[in-house]
């Protein structure tokens, strides 16, 4: 019994240090991110894709618009299954730092208290069929996701990756 309770006792705090650990990581990767150049620890920046230019957040993910939100609402229309494959982008700050951005960046607050950034009063979403960043397969899915430019305009155009019809196809019951 003694040998259990021993063993209960160290799995247990394996599940503890282990989520410590998690934390520790994302806290030294966020210092050396902030060491490295301030372009790597904005919010949001610019990058070059398929599509040209095109916002991306801090890890160079692209970042989308939904046609179903309202500008300057201060709500976000994707929550449930929507959020799931796209998230909000978020921030901890009502001041989000950005490089190379020049519509209006703002944050909201969601219903779970999360601050979402905004651009030109436009909520910001990921996409979780991005694998790497630079990856635009987000464009267009459902008829009512868009990647969005540094000036906070959406871009209508397809992306010129020969694998985007397909990928479109398969990712438009993400539309909502």
């Amino acid at each position: 019994m003694a040998v259990i309770a021993l063993g209960l006792l160290t799995l247990a705090g394996c599940g503890g240090s282990g989520g410590s650990s998690s934390s520790g990581q994302a806290t030294s990767s966020s210092s050396s991110a902030s060491t490295s150049s301030s372009t790597s620890a904005a919010a949001l920046k610019t990058a070059d894709t398929s599509l040209g230019t095109v916002v991306v957040d801090g890890k160079g993910m692209t970042v989308y618009y939904f046609d179903k939100d309202v500008a300057n609402s201060g709500t976000s229309n994707c929550s449930g299954d929507c959020l799931a494959k796209w998230p909000a982008v978020t921030a901890t700050s009502d001041s989000p730092t950005v490089d190379g951005v020049t519509g209006q960046v703002g944050v909201i607050t969601r219903d779970d208290g999360t601050k979402q950034i905004t651009l030109n009063g436009l909520p910001l979403y990921l996409w979780a069929g991005d694998a790497k960043p630079g990856d635009v397969t987000g464009q267009a899915v459902g008829g009512v996701w868009w990647v969005v430019a540094p000036d906070g305009t959406k871009i209508t155009a397809q992306p010129s990756m020969s694998g985007s019809p397909s990928s479109l196809k398969a990712g438009g019951s993400g539309g909502y």
